[in-house]
């Protein structure tokens, strides 16, 4: 035969345990539940386990219960009180999601599995706005394209590229050896083919390598 007085008292202990100043008994007469049995009161605020810091929200409700006399074989009494920015259709919605629940785990110990819950619930109820319009700010600023500098025209365009093109060839030429500078015209090696025919190569390995502090 079940002990459910002895089931209810493990399940009280643990939640003593686990929640802290978060769960503290209460009157009867001030859980609005039917019942002289010993009631409880777990304050409750939203949890986002992919949130980086705390959330700011003000919803802050108190869940209420009380076991029954074979509870978890069946569900405990439940009730919600707004401490804190909660309306009463919000208390609604919410205190049906919580006993729906609840008759899906009958024959477990439940209250913290329902506490999770809330904490769940009011996360996407209250916080699902603010998340959202950060990204959308986030979003607005990456596609602002702020303008500076002269616009680019075609003429622009082509004269900044014989610059770069000219550039370009007094770095390469600074890479050559005199040998090659000096050669006649129609012996003389272009950049490019000065560089494929592996002489840059040969000139890289006899400045970098004679400096190398593990080959000293």
């Amino acid at each position: 035969m079940t002990d459910y007085k002895q089931e209810q008292d493990m399940e009280i202990e643990a939640l003593e345990a686990i929640l802290m100043d978060e769960f503290k008994e209460i009157h009867s007469g001030e859980s609005g539940l039917s019942t002289s049995n010993r009631c409880f009161q777990i304050k409750v605020v939203a949890q986002d386990d992919d949130a980086d810091g705390p959330i700011t929200n003000p919803a802050q409700l108190a869940l209420i219960f009380s076991h029954t006399e074979t509870y978890p074989d069946e569900p405990p009494l439940l009730n919600l009180k707004s401490l804190q920015g909660m309306s009463t259709e919000d208390l609604r919605i919410l205190k049906e999601n919580l006993q729906q629940e609840a008759s899906e785990n009958l024959g477990m110990a439940m209250i913290y599995t329902l506490v999770t819950s809330a904490k769940e619930w009011l996360a996407d109820r209250f916080c699902q706005d603010d998340v959202g319009s950060t990204e959308a700010e986030e979003a607005a600023k990456e596609d602002v394209v702020i303008p500076h500098g002269e616009p680019v025209t075609v003429e622009t365009f082509l004269a900044w590229r014989e610059r770069f093109e000219a550039e370009l060839a007094l770095e390469r030429a600074k890479l050559m050896p005199e040998s090659v500078l000096s050669a006649p015209k129609e012996k003389k090696l272009s950049g490019r083919q000065w560089f494929e025919s592996g002489r840059a190569v040969l000139l890289v390995l006899t400045i970098v390598i004679p400096n190398l502090d593990i080959l000293n």
